[in-house]
């Protein structure tokens, strides 16, 4: 099947895919309507839960595996929607409705990709494509549950609106709760002890804190309290105050290395959440990347977490759309995003595995 044919269908599918509410763990029908693209260009597939994937025809264990991946969950439209979140209409060149940027654009460019491989014969590389679920609120039943079910995968790139540019590594993640404890009493009362009070200094020392290393391409780790509460009537001073601390984390730590600096310097207790959003990369020489740069793309390094974080192989982050317009009313993607992005991919690929 042509490129221009794909496209069309890429972009009807995209359609198709905003009319039909995916929130995250509530993504049944289109999971549905994925299964439908598949059948219909006689493509065989496999579906794990919300998961839909599939191998290229001539797929080879001898050979290496390139994932091609996005995310077909959305979050909740939010409040500020003038537009019907769930109705696709195109307006002045913009598709619109929830999921339009994030990332039914790169889902279906990559979709539109494999299928144009699908039948190339003598590929250097295996290609793996997956539609995942539950991306949005990192589920176990995202790409992380599915990766045990899944060949070895040597390299991925990941759909995510990056306006086609290379985003050559990504910011890991660890939340943080922390505790900043005090002596409870009357309000009335003299207390040398006032959590709230107590909590000034450790906001200050969050705010003022820096980390050592630097990253070429992903800068600063970034720390930031993000939620605090306390209290719980005018005249009752209360016994702690809990804070929430966000740390986006470059590739020069692992995160495990992020909890235990700042659980020994902070001035407050501190618990993670978890570990496991590590900061991804891929090597600027890698030959996928060589591809992109030969097509004229910029390489930079993405503050924002993506599915990335679940792979332990290099992966690019790489799809049409802007990553500003996620989660916000009136979603929309330019239609001729999605037709260079589709373009796009395949000339890197063809720069990559033929």
């Amino acid at each position: 099947m042509n490129q221009r044919t794909l496209t069309e269908k890429a972009l009807e599918l995209l359609k198709e895919l905003i009319s039909i509410p995916s929130f995250s763990k509530e993504e049944e029908g289109t999971a549905a309507a994925l299964e439908n693209w598949f059948k219909g260009l006689d493509i065989p597939f496999e579906r794990i839960h919300n998961n839909i994937f599939a191998k290229n025809k001539y797929w080879d264990d001898s050979k290496p595996t390139l994932l091609l991946n996005s995310h077909h969950d959305t979050v909740k439209p939010n409040q500020a929607y003038t537009k019907d979140p769930f109705q696709p209409h195109i307006e002045d060149g913009k598709l619109f409705g929830l999921g339009s940027n994030d990332a039914g654009g790169c889902l279906v460019s990559l979709l539109a990709t494999f299928a144009y491989f699908f039948h190339a014969e003598n590929l250097n590389h295996n290609i793996l494509m997956v539609a995942s679920a539950e991306e949005e609120n990192a589920g176990k039943n995202s790409l992380r549950g599915l990766l045990p079910s899944l060949p070895k995968i040597d390299v991925a790139i990941v759909g995510e609106p990056t306006l086609m540019q290379l985003a050559i590594a990504e910011k890991g993640l660890v939340v943080f709760d922390a505790v900043v404890r005090g002596t409870p009493s009357h309000a009335a009362h003299p207390n040398d002890n006032n959590a709230i009070y107590n909590t000034i200094e450790v906001l200050e020392w969050f705010k003022n804190y820096s980390f050592n290393r630097k990253s070429e391409v992903l800068g600063d780790v970034k720390m930031t309290v993000t939620q605090i509460n306390a209290g719980s009537q005018h005249n009752v001073v209360p016994s702690q105050v809990d804070l929430v601390v966000d740390v986006r984390v470059n590739d020069k730590y692992t995160n495990q290395e992020i909890a235990d600096l700042l659980k020994r310097e902070a001035p407050c207790e501190l618990k993670e959440r978890s570990l496991r959003l590590n900061s991804s990369s891929i090597d600027k020489d890698h030959p996928l990347v060589k591809s992109g740069i030969a097509l004229g793309r910029k390489t930079y390094g993405s503050p924002t977490l993506s599915d990335q974080a679940a792979l332990s192989c290099q992966s690019l982050k790489l799809g049409p759309g802007d990553s500003t317009r996620s989660h916000s009313a009136d979603e929309f993607i330019y239609v001729c995003e999605i037709e260079e992005g589709i373009d796009l991919y395949i000339k890197l690929l063809e720069g990559f595995i033929k």
